[in-house]
Formats: structure tokens, sequence, C-alpha cells
């Protein structure tokens, strides 16, 4: 099993090298080439999603992405330090806002990236969050005799 791991600063402008770094990996992990593009997006929004948690968190801390190369999977695993409290609501202590917006746009990201990814899990909690997803790969040409 292999594994990249990839921290990079809460800052939009990181996300576009998280997306082709992924794409690079996954490419190389044998994830089909018709599928990539979805790799990209998904990645994308993902990390889109973490840099958004931490900056509205004021959270100083890396986002992190690992991508993992597994015999029959590729699989990208996007997390945040943004504690996420149950309901939606912010956690004690957290600086006001507007909820509500948040909550909506942090849906719709989650809603773009199921329908780009078939195997996904979120999960959350008070210490962070993570977005893992799962591609199938193709053995290389040769093996399947």
């Amino acid at each position: 099993m292999a594994t990249v791991e990839l921290r990079f600063s809460a800052l939009p402008e990181h996300v576009r090298t998280a997306r082709l770094v992924a794409a690079a990996v996954a490419r190389r992990a044998g994830v089909d080439e018709a599928v990539l593009d979805e790799v990209r997006l998904a990645v994308g929004e993902a990390c889109s999603r973490a840099v958004g948690l931490h900056q509205n968190g004021g959270i100083s801390a890396p986002v992190k992405v690992l991508l993992i190369e597994e015999e029959k999977q590729f699989s990208i695993e996007v997390g945040d330090e943004a504690p996420h409290a149950a309901s939606g609501r912010r956690a004690p202590g957290d600086p006001p806002g507007d909820t509500d917006t948040e909550t909506e746009e942090d849906e719709m990201g989650l809603a773009v990236i199921s329908g780009l990814v078939d195997d996904v899990e979120v999960s959350a909690g008070e210490s962070g969050g993570s977005i893992r997803m799962r591609w199938p790969v193709v053995p290389p040409a040769g093996l399947l005799d």
C-alpha cells in the first residue's frame, strides 16, 4: 500500500495544486482515465470545503490530503481540523456568522461530491472532519490473462 500525503495552507489558490497532484497519483495508481475528471472535481470540491471551514473558523492548521493506493482501489481522504457540532450548528465559542448559509454551502458541496463519487464516507467531530472517497483501479494490461 503506497500513500502520498499532501498538506497545504488553507488558501483557495492551493486547491488547484491538490487537484493536479490527486489526478497524477490516481492515474499512476490505475484509476480509469474516464474517471480522472471526476477525481479532479471531487478533490477540488472537498479541498475547497476544507479551506472554507478553516478560514471561517480562523484555523491556521493545514488541510491534509491522503492519497492511498491499494491493490484493488484508490482512496483519497481530505481532512480538516474545524470543529463540527451536531445539527450543523457552531461549536461553543465559535465566532458569529451566517450559520444557515454556511450549512447550506456545506451540504451543497457534499451533494456535489456524492454525485461524482460512488463510494464516499464523511466523518465529523469536535476535532475535525474528513471526506474519504474511493475508486476502483484497473489492473495493468496483461494481468487479466
